[in-house]
Formats: structure tokens, C-alpha cells, sequence
């Protein structure tokens, strides 16, 4: 530092030092008198106590201008009667007294030598012996930060059973009862640093930085506000709340009305316990709030006047041995986190799950996934967190005594509690609705017997009948639900050839991209049946379509919103991209999560679905970077009849992805997929195009320039060139190079499965060395050629928008390819969904 620079920063120091107004020893606040103050020099802040809600309770609190409280002494439950104090004693402690003397809070300082305490202008509460400060209200945080104050590793938020830590390693934590994590946000898994002493602070302008010197720039942001101010004239503040979420809010000095700008958690409903032991949280459509409820009327409320204070049953299971059962919660889920769970998991079927966990004495209720994985969750636990949502891809059990009994609808428990009219009125009321009924069926089956015949009946029985679907269907939202969810669709995400995508937001806070479909000349039956087929298509690696909407013209999928967006916006990168670059090991994870996903639905589904446009466009990562196939099993939803299958003797598809096949007027099988996925594992590694020409190599095609490196043994040239200086696993580089040419092999019979491709990423199965894959240029065999298209990629419509990929590299932007020949349609049409 420079001397001119240090003397200004001491002068600012002993400015700042001599400004505050000290509190002397003897000092007290009277609980009494609300209005009698301790304040910091530019009276930003206050020393106080406040009334909690009306009552005759007081808490001793250091707030923000306007009544906002950022620290309290003890906890927020914490309070005295209307005759308590807050004194600071000559002794150099400082104590909150209840009205009978009792000590309800302490400062434990009474042996340092404490001469003076002050309010800083920061809202720091300081007591000092002479210069050095030796208690502080920032080291000794309650549930708030505020700006300026550094929270450290081994300090600690409380609001009643949940906690917030910062972690050495950087990651922040939410945690139940010092028990169950539930929230756990790290480092991004690109930056390899190792912290030394890293510290927690939030900027004025609403950023949350965690500050350590292994980072190069010394900081890294974990989050910032949606009110970001670089002139910082808000306060905003990090409060954990009692309902367990950790939420950053913005305030105006002098106005005590805050306003969140950031939350840990978006879903309420993923806290752990939100809703108390046995309570379900649900949201309802005329709240985005979440409610909590019991599982069924085989439970009662422990606290009628607060829901949120869980369930237990009428009867309890003891006291009906071997006369249990087990109640089913359809779309629901028991929130399960390590360490409870260790023991407790199983690979399942949704029957087994259930049985399992009626046949164990010690097991009280389960849950298992339809997300493709099978996996179940037996709870041995004595408490149970429950999530009930139409779109949880999940089933749950509950061990109950005797005869299950589910919930009636709301408006029948409404009904249920009010009953109190007399039998007289009843008997009026049955009279009546029989009257009407049979009014109803007269009439109905008069209009029946004209009408059977006619042309519109048939259609609207049809309709009707698509109710026997509801069960297995996926969630059916109105036109007028997804309009104000997309906000009159005003955030556009991409758009393909078969529609604009946009992002929208459900009840429930689920953030979700919604994707308008054009040119669907389908009868409602067929289109809803071909949506609850695809929807009924799980897998971690398959992006999940949520629901849909399907009314007059207007024709919509909802499906789940993928953070980072498309692999080709990571793969691409770049110069002024440096921080999107995937390292190997995610690279790696990737091609495997890629491979599981196809092999799902090659191999694993009730009837082989071919997606046939395997490109890097078309795989999604979310937040974790994980992989997940999209624009599976949409081919079906587009009539043979459109107009883009009307030129027989042209291919739509991606240059560079497409198989012999397409070009060849051949038939399409599954195998058509392992060529395209063969050309993506070859540009994961190398990070380039596969048709990437320049004169590094040799004005080849970069597959072909690739495979004559390979017989070189030149791996490493293959890899992407901005690896070399990171830790690379050479063997698998290896392994994903020969598997790459084994499926870009000209004849699909040579062509591993997909199962098989899995099990050689993975090392399990030995991979031969692959044969030179024959140079098929695409569109040079006569009678064929490609239709361009200057559309954005429909794989970055489920994800935030990327760059725009350039007409030479997107031929098509969804992932439905129109077949070569019309002699082809409907074969390989039927392909691709059971």
C-alpha cells in the first residue's frame, strides 16, 4: 500500500473511531420505555426493545431505521415482560433482565476488562477494553447479516429447529435439528482451489461473496439480489427464517417494509419438517403459499390453531398388530437426506416398496420413485417430512391402523364441519336431488337416442372418453394457467421448427419452460394419448415433461427448466467464455449420463423409441451438470400429413449427426441413434465440431482427421487442447475415443447397442480396436440432400438462452427428423413411440 493511501486509510479509522458516541457503564434500556435508544453516529441503527405482536412480550433488538430488527439478545424467542431492561453493568457485562430480576440473556464479559460499548454505523454492537474489542453482536450472530459483516466458519444462524453454517470448504448448509441437511449450495465443481481461511460477507449492492486469498480474484459470488444497486442506497440483509428457508431481503431506511430479492430454497416445500412430524405440504391454486395437512382422517392435527405443528395418528399402530395397512398418497414423497436413510434404501418396484415396508415392524412409511431409477426409501425414522405435488414423479405409503382412510376433497371438509342442519332439511334435500337426477337421466337419455348417430356425439364420447387416461396422465393446464405462468409468454427462451419456448412459473414457484407446438393436426384422443405416453417415459437422464395443454387451436408442453442449458453452448466455448469450459471428469459423467439415457429408451421402455436427432443441442444440463436427453418421442405429434414431409426425395436433419441411413433411403432403427451419439462423444472429447474443416487438419473432416490420429496412438491430440494443463484421466479418453468410431460405423450392424456402449464407457466390457469408419459425405448420394434451417435450437428452449448456434451447424432445430421416404414414414414412425 501506498503511504499517502495508508495515512488516509488511519485517518478514516480514528474518523470513524472518535465519531461513535460511547455507552457508558451504568447505561440501561427499560422495556418500559420503547422509545429510549441507543444509536449509532449517523443513526442508521438503534439499540431497542420492540413489541412482539401486540402482546404484553418485549425483545431487546440492534435495528435498522424504521424498526427492522437485524440482531437479537438470545434468539427471536427471547423476550421479557413490560418491566424488563437491558443494562450495561460496570462489571462490563452486558444483561437482559425480566421483570422479577431473573437473568435472561448475558453477555459473559464481566472479566475483560470492559471499559466503553458503542453502536457502529454498520449496526455492530462493540464493547471494548480501551482500543480492542472483545465482544461483538457480528461475532456473535443470531438469524441476520447485514453488509460489512464477516461471517466465519465457525459462527452459526438460528431460528427455532433449523441452522445455517458456512463450511471450510466453502459450501453453505441448511440443516434440521443439527441433524438432517437439506439445503447444501457449493463451489462451482470447475474451480479447483483448496480454502485456507474463508469468510462470508455480504456487499450493500446486494451480493453474497464468500472471500478467500486462494481464489484468483480473491472473491467468488454465491448469490446476489434481483435488486442489484451499484449506489447500494437499500440495505439488504441474509435472515433465516423460521419456517427453515434461507432468504436475502432489501429494505429503504425509515420505511421498516422489506422485500425478498433471493431464497435458498424456491420450492417452501422442500424444507425438511416445514409442516411438523406426519404433516404433508401441499399448494393449492388460489396460493402460492404451501399448506400443511394430515395424511388422511386416520390422522388429527397435534395443534389445531397451527398446521404447521404436524399430525399423529388416531390410532396408533401398536394397538393394532398385524391388522396394518398401508395408505397410498399418489404424486408424493417423504423427504429423505443423509445421514437418515443410509440403511434404508432399496432399488425397488412400487409394489415391493410398499410391502417391504408393511412387513417390517420398524418401518412406519416409504416412498418410491418412478423417475427410472426404482429406488425406494423405507422411513424407520420417528419423524416424517411429506411433499404432495401433481408433478413429484413419485408414490408414497403410510402405515396405518386398520382401514385406510383418505382425505375427502376440501370442499367436502368444509362441508363436513358444518354440519348442523336438521333431519327434516335432509330429508327435503334428498327428495329434491332425487327429483333432479332423474329429471337429468330422462332427459339425457332422450337426447342419447336422437343424437347417437350424428358425427359431433361420436367426436365428444371420444373426449369424454379420454378420462380413462387420468391416472397415468401428465398434469392438463389451462391456456389461461400457462398465460399468466409465462407472464403472457413474454420471456422467450429459443425457438424451433415447431414452436417458440418460453420460461414460466407455476403456482408452486417450479420454474419451468413451456413450449408452444405448431402444425399438430392431431384429434384430441391421439394427441393426449401420445403425450401421457411420453410423459410416462422417466429417467434421471431424460428431461421430464411436466404436463400439457390441449385446447381448441392451442396445443402446449410443459416440461422441467434445465439451468445451464445445452451442452453446446459448454462444448463451443469460446476465448471470452473461460468459465463454461466442462473439465473431464464432467465431460466424462456426461457422455455416460447421455448413453443411460438412450439406452433407456432403446432397451429399457415397453417399446423401443428412436429419437433420431442426437446432437449436442439436444442434451440438457441442470444445475449439478448433469446430462439429460431431450425432444425424445415428439415425431408422433406431427401429422405424416404436414407440410414438412411432403418432399420425399430430401432429408431434414443435423449436418454431421445424420447416419448412412438417412441419406440412403434405408431403413430407421435404433441404430440410427448410435451413430449420432457416437458423433456428440467424439466432440465431448475433443471439444470440436465433427465437421469442423481447417488446416490443422488437413482440411479434413475433423472425424476423419481424428480416427487417422487414433491409429497413430495420438490421443492426446484428439483431447481438447484446453484440458492438457488439468488432470485428465487418459484412459477413459481412451475408451470414449474407440467407442466414439465403434458407432460411427457405416453399417449399423456393426454398431454396439447402446446397453453395450455403457457398459464400455464404463470399463465393464473390453472394447476392441475399432475398423476406419467409411467417409460418407452427407448429401452427396444422388436423389438426397439437406434442408437448411436458420432456426435456434430447440434443446436451448427448456434452458436459459444461449448464443444462437450458426446456420452452419443447426440444420433442424427440434429433435423430430422427418423420415427419408414416404415409403419410411410409417414404418419408422411407429417406431418411435409404443
Amino acid at each position: 500500500m501506498k503511504p499517502q493511501n495508508l495515512l488516509f486509510s488511519l485517518f478514516l479509522f480514528f474518523t470513524v473511531t472518535t465519531a461513535q458516541p460511547t455507552i457508558q457503564p451504568g447505561t440501561t434500556l427499560s422495556a418500559a420505555n420503547p422509545g429510549q435508544t441507543w444509536s449509532s453516529p449517523n443513526n442508521t441503527f438503534y439499540v431497542g426493545f420492540s413489541q412482539v405482536d401486540s402482546s404484553s412480550y418485549y425483545t431487546l433488538t440492534i435495528n435498522y431505521n424504521g424498526g427492522v430488527p437485524i440482531w437479537t439478545a438470545g434468539n427471536a424467542t427471547t423476550t421479557v415482560d413490560s418491566k424488563g431492561s437491558f443494562q450495561f453493568l460496570p462489571s462490563g457485562n452486558l444483561r437482559l433482565l425480566n421483570g422479577s430480576g431473573a437473568v435472561v440473556w448475558d453477555s459473559n464479559t464481566a472479566r475483560l476488562g470492559v471499559t466503553t460499548a458503542s453502536l457502529d454505523d454498520f449496526g455492530n454492537l462493540v464493547l471494548k477494553n480501551g482500543t480492542s474489542t472483545v465482544w461483538s453482536s457480528f461475532d456473535n450472530p443470531t438469524d441476520t447479516i447485514v453488509p460489512n459483516q464477516n461471517f466465519s466458519v465457525n459462527q452459526v444462524l438460528r431460528s427455532e429447529s433449523y441452522h445455517f453454517r458456512f463450511l471450510s470448504n466453502g459450501n453453505l448448509t441448511l440443516r434440521w435439528n443439527d441433524f438432517i441437511l437439506y439445503w447444501n449450495q457449493g463451489l462451482n465443481s470447475s474451480l479447483d482451489v483448496n480454502l485456507t481461511s474463508p469468510t462470508l460477507g455480504l456487499q450493500r449492492t446486494g451480493v453474497l461473496t464468500i472471500f478467500d486469498v486462494a481464489f484468483p480474484s480473491g472473491s467468488y459470488t454465491v448469490a446476489s439480489s434481483n435488486d442489484y444497486d451499484e449506489g447500494g442506497t437499500r440495505l439488504r440483509f441474509l435472515r433465516l427464517g423460521k419456517d427453515g428457508n434461507f432468504r436475502m431481503y432489501s429494505t429503504a431506511i425509515g420505511t421498516g417494509t422489506i422485500t425478498m430479492v433471493w431464497s435458498a430454497l424456491t420450492d417452501q416445500c422442500e424444507v425438511f419438517g416445514y409442516c411438523g412430524n406426519m404433516g404433508i405440504c401441499r399448494y393449492n391454486e388460489s396460493s402460492s403459499s404451501p399448506n400443511c395437512g394430515c395424511p388422511s382422517e386416520n390422522f388429527e392435527p397435534v395443534d389445531v390453531n397451527d398446521s404447521r405443528q404436524g399430525c399423529k395418528r388416531k390410532v396408533e399402530i401398536e394397538s393394532c398388530v398385524g391388522n396394518a395397512t398401508m395408505l397410498v398418497l399418489d404424486n408424493a414423497k417423504f423427504l429423505t437426506y443423509q445421514p437418515e436413510t443410509l440403511s434404508q434404501v432399496f432399488s425397488n418396484g412400487i409394489s415391493a416398496c410398499r410391502l417391504n415396508c408393511l412387513s417390517q415392524s420398524s418401518c412406519i412409511a416409504s416412498t418410491s420413485l418412478s423417475d427410472g431409477t426404482g429406488m425406494c426409501y423405507l422411513k424407520n425414522s420417528d419423524f416424517i417430512s411429506g411433499y404432495q405435488n401433481p408433478v413429484l414423479p413419485s408414490t408414497s405409503y403410510v402405515k396405518v391402523c386398520g382401514q385406510a382412510q383418505p382425505n375427502p376433497p376440501p370442499g367436502l371438509q368444509i362441508a363436513e364441519k358444518s354440519k348442523s342442519s336438521s333431519l327434516r332439511v335432509w330429508v327435503v334435500l334428498v327428495v329434491v336431488v332425487i327429483t333432479l337426477l332423474g329429471l337429468i337421466a330422462v332427459e339425457g337419455g332422450l337426447w342419447w337416442w336422437c343424437c347417437r348417430n350424428s358425427p359431433k356425439f361420436g367426436s365428444l364420447s371420444a373426449q369424454y372418453a379420454l378420462l380413462e387416461y387420468a391416472s397415468g396422465a401428465p398434469v392438463q393446464f389451462s391456456y389461461k394457467e400457462l398465460q399468466r405462468s409465462t407472464k403472457q409468454f413474454k420471456e422467450k427462451l429459443g425457438a424451433g421448427g415447431f414452436g417458440a419456448v418460453y420460461k414460466g412459473v407455476l403456482a408452486n414457484r417450479t420454474v419451468v419452460a413451456v413450449k408452444q407446438l405448431e402444425g399438430i393436426e392431431q384429434g384430441e384422443k391421439q394427441f393426449r394419448m401420445e403425450v401421457a405416453t411420453i410423459s410416462s417415459t422417466h429417467h434421471l437422464n431424460l428431461v421430464r415433461l411436466i404436463g400439457f395443454c390441449s385446447e381448441g387451436r392451442h396445443r402446449l408442453l410443459v416440461y422441467e427448466f434445465m439451468k445451464n442449458g445445452s451442452l453446446d453452448n459448454f462444448l463451443f466455448t469460446t476465448e471470452e467464455q473461460p468459465g463454461r469450459l466442462l473439465n473431464w471428469e464432467q465431460r466424462f459423467n456426461i457422455a455416460l449420463g447421455t448413453a443411460r439415457g438412450i439406452t433407456y429408451l432403446h432397451e429399457e421402455c415397453r417399446d423401443c423409441i428412436v429419437h433420431c436427432d442426437i446432437k449436442p443441442e439436444n442434451i440438457l444440463l441442470d444445475e449439478n451438470y448433469n446430462a439429460k436427453v431431450s425432444d425424445f418421442g415428439l415425431a408422433k405429434l406431427i401429422s405424416p400429413r404436414d407440410h414438412r414431409y411432403r418432399t420425399l426425395t430430401s432429408v431434414r436433419g443435423t449436418r454431421g449427426y445424420l447416419a448412412p441411413e438417412w441419406l440412403a433411403n434405408l431403413p430407421i432403427t435404433s441404430k440410427s441413434d448410435i451413430y449420432g451419439y457416437g458423433m456428440v462423444l467424439l466432440e465431448i472429447v475433443s471439444g470440436r465440431r465433427n465437421f469442423e474443416v481447417s488446416a490443422e487438419t488437413d482440411r479434413k473432416k475433423f472425424s476423419a482427421w481424428a480416427y487417422e490420429e487414433f491409429e497413430k496412438s495420438n490421443v492426446t491430440a484428439i483431447l481438447d487442447q484446453r484440458l492438457t494443463d488439468q488432470d485428465v484421466d487418459m484412459q477413459q479418453v481412451t475408451r470414449a475415443i474407440q467407442v466414439s468410431f465403434w458407432c460411427i460405423q457405416d453399417q449399423p450392424s456393426q454398431r454396439p447397442k447402446m446397453g453395450k456402449v455403457v457398459q464400455m464407457l464404463e470399463g465393464i466390457s473390453e472394447i476392441e480396436n475399432p475398423p476406419a469408419p467409411k467417409a460418407i459425405t452427407e448429401g452427396s448420394i444422388p436423389g438426397t440432400s439437406i434442408l437448411s434451417s436458420s432456426n435456434v435450437s430447440a434443446l436451448s428452449t427448456f434452458a436459459p438462452s444461449a448464443p444462437t448456434p450458426s446456420s452452419s451447424s443447426s440444420y433442424q432445430t427440434l429433435g423430430v427428423s422427418p423420415l427419408a421416404s414416404g415409403r419410411n414414414i410409417e414404418r419408422a414412425s411407429s417406431s418411435l413411440l409404443p
